[in-house]
């Protein structure tokens, strides 16, 4: 079996996952869980349950990482410790929800960056980003440092503008979108855990990594951590400024914030950074796909020719481009909204599997928190959330979830006619 070469340190991994995480909740998810909510304390009630579960997932992640370094995240944790068919349904559900994340991404900055041609720009941001990843993973993080040291400057420009142009009133906290609360605070967790599950390609890159048993359980906590306290801020700096319902309705809120300050100069600054923090994320969503594809692929649950190790750049150079290439389909017939909560719903899966692995691995004689409660409490919050997501998202994320499993059960009977299925 080929293999990937570990180049990835503690500094690179938290760099790539800070760039998966930042830019989807903060120019994307916003709105529409806002509208969720209800309210501004609804919205940050939210942040703070998405912030929870996706640190019982981060913990069962990199515990699992840990254990099993090789490409494929929870798809190869699944079939190591609960078995092939669970692995699969974690695969299947990480590779067609995140490759529509993907194709979200990429209109997200066609939208921003020229929204009367979103879909060419689109597909222009998938093959630049597809390209720097194929050139190898060094060259991934050292471009991601970039990306996510120029999100990290406007953020800080929009927050600053926002607590200093004179429309801060923390008193609209607390005002209501118009409609009841209650299990819309669900619903926007739902909706804002899209923005957190980007942690995970510390743990889809585990092959890559240098001493992934010290360097994986430190850097996902420190990458999750710092995007829920930028999370926080930006949601109060935005509430405060927009309050509840215009942020509900607002197409680039961040923009918004800058205009209510009387700098509207400055909105093309916001777009353009908005435009930068996006392709970040995409750039780690292609990786992250195409290294579950690898693993996969290895296993025969998609064809084997994805397999394949690029012999000088050694990445999953044909894994990535079938990823690429689908990506590019779904842009030319998909839809943002529709593609966030899609996601959410297959991914919130995909972390309740991982979380039921880890509760079949022992106790960490020196951690603090019981972890085992954690994995509990992460598999429950997920499968909640989940299901609390939009019925249409609910419905799509769970039929494509069942046409994997179908397609599963046809290949084992076809492989294992004798009713074998049980062979690992």
């Amino acid at each position: 079996m080929q293999e990937l070469e570990r180049r990835l340190g503690v500094p690179d991994a938290v760099v790539i996952g800070l760039g998966s995480m930042l830019g989807a909740g903060v120019f994307v998810v916003f709105a529409p869980a806002t509208a969720a909510a209800g309210s501004g304390f609804g919205l940050l009630g939210a942040l703070a349950v998405a912030g929870l579960v996706a640190y019982c997932n981060a913990t069962s992640s990199a515990r699992l990482a840990a254990r099993y370094p090789e490409s494929g995240g929870t798809y190869v944790y699944g079939r190591e410790r609960l078995g092939p068919f669970p692995g699969f349904l974690a695969g299947w559900g990480f590779v067609v929800g995140k490759t529509a994340s993907c194709a979200a991404m990429a209109l997200t900055i066609g939208a921003y960056l020229w929204p009367g041609h979103a879909r060419p720009v689109a597909v222009a941001a998938v093959l630049a980003v597809t390209g720097v990843n194929l050139r190898g993973v060094q060259k991934t993080a050292r471009v991601t440092r970039w990306l996510v040291a120029v999100t990290l400057g406007v953020l800080a420009l929009v927050a600053l503008v926002g607590l200093l142009g004179g429309e801060f009133r923390p008193v609209r906290l607390g005002d209501a979108v118009g409609g009841p609360a209650g299990a819309g605070v669900l619903t926007a967790a739902g909706l804002l855990f899209f923005a957190f599950a980007g942690y995970a390609r510390i743990a889809t890159l585990g092959e890559e990594v240098r001493d992934p048993e010290r360097t994986i359980p430190r850097a996902v906590p420190v990458a999750l951590g710092m995007v829920l306290v930028i999370y926080l801020g930006l949601a109060v700096v935005a509430l405060s400024v927009l309050g509840p319902a215009r942020l509900a309705h607002s197409a680039a809120p961040l923009a918004e914030v800058v205009d209510a300050a009387g700098l509207a100069a400055l909105g093309w600054l916001v777009r353009a950074g908005a435009t930068v923090a996006v392709l970040g994320v995409l750039l780690a969503l292609v990786a992250g796909v195409g290294r579950t594809g690898l693993a996969m692929a290895r296993r025969r649950d998609l064809p084997g020719a994805l397999a394949a190790v690029h012999p000088t750049y050694r990445v999953p150079h044909r894994a990535e481009l079938a990823v690429a290439g689908v990506v590019v389909l779904v842009v030319a017939l998909g839809d943002v909204r529709h593609a966030i909560g899609f996601s959410s719903c297959t991914v919130l899966v995909y972390y309740a599997i991982t979380n039921a692995a880890a509760l079949t691995l022992g106790r960490d004689p020196g951690r603090r928190l019981p972890v085992r409660f954690l994995a509990g409490l992460g598999l429950a919050g997920c499968l909640l959330l989940a299901v609390t997501l939009p019925v249409g998202s609910v419905l799509a994320g769970f039929a494509v979830l069942a046409v994997g499993a179908l397609g599963y059960a046809a290949r084992r009977l076809a492989r294992h006619p004798g009713g074998d299925s049980g062979a690992r």
